[in-house]
């Protein structure tokens, strides 16, 4: 496609006209203001194209790429980008932690999520979160980049269809809100259902194909967040609480998780208990 068709097709799909300020290229062209884009991915094909896409449009120019989330946290701070794609579902830390840890810096960069996840509750968290935008990888090209310049553009920006899912992550997460509160990440709340099941560190490591010793850390973390002192609490949180949070006990292969008599916490120790993290 040719640039001004592209650029015409991408415009016109967003309903407006290309903004002020055009930049005159030495051969004529008229293009609007390049945003510098860092594309935050685990998948090396998404990447190269969302770069190739973008950089075809004549409005991007992706300036680096990361493939994981710290990674990308990184690169944005390094170089202050107009524009973050990022993947919610990332294999080393939650969208939602990469969201909060670039709003916490300051930066006045925009955030657009970019995912196949059209989970409810997945589109809830990340605009809790400070994004900008949630749009889905299955959009049409032409569509997705009238969607990033919409953002770019300053405003808040849901993919198609979605404004649905998101009333309804609404009204279900309002029974929610201690699990908000406590700020459980995702990787914490698979441990936590492993604990109410009677997992050990170990099978909770092979379980999330992760360390012993990181899973160790997990708990640790969770622990204080729901400010309680042992496994056993936490077993009793999840069980008694849980439910109502859309969270359930998950049990060590072979086995079934039941749940427990009423006990207090004194009475019984796990294992794991000593310090709340041994494997």
């Amino acid at each position: 496609m040719l640039y001004r068709e592209f650029q015409a097709s991408a415009w016109g799909s967003a309903g407006s006209s290309a903004p002020g300020n055009d930049r005159i290229w030495r051969d004529g062209r008229v293009s609007c203001p390049v945003a510098r884009t860092v594309v935050v991915d685990d998948q090396p094909l998404f990447r190269q194209g969302a770069r190739d896409l973008m950089e075809r449009s004549g409005t991007f120019q992706v300036v680096g790429e990361a493939g994981s989330g710290l990674e990308g946290i990184t690169l944005a701070s390094s170089l202050v980008p107009d524009l973050v794609l990022l993947e919610f579902r990332l294999r080393d830390m939650d969208g939602a932690q990469v969201l909060r840890r670039l709003r916490e810096s300051g930066l006045p960069t925009r955030v657009a999520v970019v995912t196949a996840s059209s989970d409810p509750g997945d589109l809830h968290s990340a605009l809790r979160a400070g994004a900008d935008a949630y749009l889905l990888k299955n959009t049409d090209p032409p569509r997705l980049l009238a969607q990033l310049q919409q953002v770019v553009a300053g405003r808040v920006v849901l993919g198609d269809g979605l404004g649905e899912s998101l009333a309804r992550s609404i009204r279900e997460n309002r029974s929610c809100e201690a699990m908000e509160r406590a700020g459980l990440t995702e990787r914490e709340k698979a441990i936590l259902q492993r604990i109410a099941g009677g997992c050990s560190n170990r099978r909770i490591a092979s379980d999330l194909a992760i360390a012993e010793a990181t899973v160790k850390v997990h708990v640790k973390h969770l622990l204080k967040k729901l400010n309680l002192h042992s496994r056993v609490e936490a077993a009793l949180w999840c069980l008694n609480h849980g439910a109502r949070r859309g969270l359930s006990a998950i049990a060590p292969a072979g086995g079934s998780t039941q749940r427990p008599k009423a006990i207090e916490p004194a009475q019984r120790r796990m294992p794991e208990d000593q310090d709340g993290s041994e494997g």
